[in-house]
């Protein structure tokens, strides 16, 4: 089979699909036959080996020895002999972080648990998007145990994944929801139903007076102090990425100022798979749909321009990757 493989850490120009050996299902997992992969954080940090600690003690210290992709939707073509949800012709996605990553292969072997079926009215594409940006969206909403109508809400870094999917699961609670992301993507946010629109290069949300309920964060670029400034009495930050040192930062400064003040700095860690039944009953109901920026194909040329355009954060949503044609 056919899978994407990298020469060398950080050199997209390295990417290439190669033959592999076709995997074959443990007693407790399923044989997928992948037809749409999304890209994330984790795949892009993987690809370049950073940071050193933990990612390349997991893939390889000098050469990655991984095929990435976590968030997929497919076919089951076979069943391990303990699995008892699945049979082959399910359709199912969900994210493959916690059980060895792989997604970016026409086959890969996935333990049941890790999976939920694909309803029939929704593309294999639009379910590769759903998995990581759904679940982080949901717990970054959840950081604040309650949101009020009338509260005010901040995402950092929407125009990606999460903010397309949080800023749905928001309007129905009558808070207002802004979103920062760069000045080439604010037309689009307004379509998605964000209040008010920001571009970060024009203004620094921490410092322009405003004060928010929760703010969500994809990037975490700047400091706890500036992040505590910019919330409400009763507030919450929650980031759901960023660098490491700056996510312990974070972590470290929420203790304190959650001891001192009315404040609540958290870091998210994902919950992989926990609600995509919630998503299923969203979609099927019509208030819910993801985002898809452009499509790829599973080629090199293609694979390679969908990394790229997700390193410089020029896609609106999800960039996903099909591999139907195959």
């Amino acid at each position: 089979m056919k899978a994407l493989r990298q020469r060398q850490y950080g050199c997209l120009d390295s990417l290439e699909l190669s033959e592999v050996k076709k995997p074959i299902p443990a007693k407790h997992q399923v044989l997928i036959k992948v037809h749409a992969v999304s890209i994330n954080d984790w795949d892009w940090a993987l690809l370049h080996g950073s940071p050193f600690i933990p990612n390349r003690l997991m893939v390889g210290l000098f050469k990655p020895s991984i095929i990435v992709g976590s968030d997929i939707a497919g076919r089951i073509e076979a069943v391990g002999s303990h699995v008892s949800r699945f049979k082959p012709g399910d359709e199912v996605y969900g994210d493959l972080s916690g059980c060895g990553f792989g997604g970016f292969a026409e086959f890969v072997c996935a333990p049941e648990d890790a999976l939920i079926r694909k309803p029939p009215s929704m593309s294999f594409e639009q379910a590769a998007a759903i998995p990581q940006a759904g679940m982080l969206a949901l717990q970054g909403i959840r950081a604040k145990h309650s949101l009020p109508p009338d509260q005010k809400v901040l995402i950092n870094g929407a125009g990606g994944g999460v903010g397309s999917i949080a800023v749905q699961l928001l309007k129905p609670q009558g808070v207002e929801v802004t979103g920062v992301d760069s000045a080439e993507k604010l037309a689009l946010m307004r379509c998605w139903g964000f209040d008010q629109v920001i571009d970060y290069r024009a203004v620094n949300f921490t410092r322009n007076g405003q004060r928010y309920d929760l703010i969500i964060d994809v990037k975490t670029e700047q400091s706890p102090k500036d992040y505590e400034r910019a919330l409400s009495p009763g507030g919450v930050y929650a980031t759901v990425g960023g660098q490491l040192t700056k996510l312990l930062r974070i972590a470290l400064s929420g203790l304190r100022i959650q001891r001192e003040r009315d404040k609540k700095l958290r870091v998210i860690g994902l919950q992989a798979n926990g609600d995509l039944a919630y998503f299923n009953e969203l979609f099927e109901s019509g208030h819910f749909k993801p985002v898809l920026d452009k499509l790829y194909d599973f080629t090199e040329s293609d694979v390679r321009q969908a990394f790229q355009r997700f390193g410089v954060a020029a896609h609106n949503g999800k960039i996903v990757v099909r591999l139907s044609h195959l």
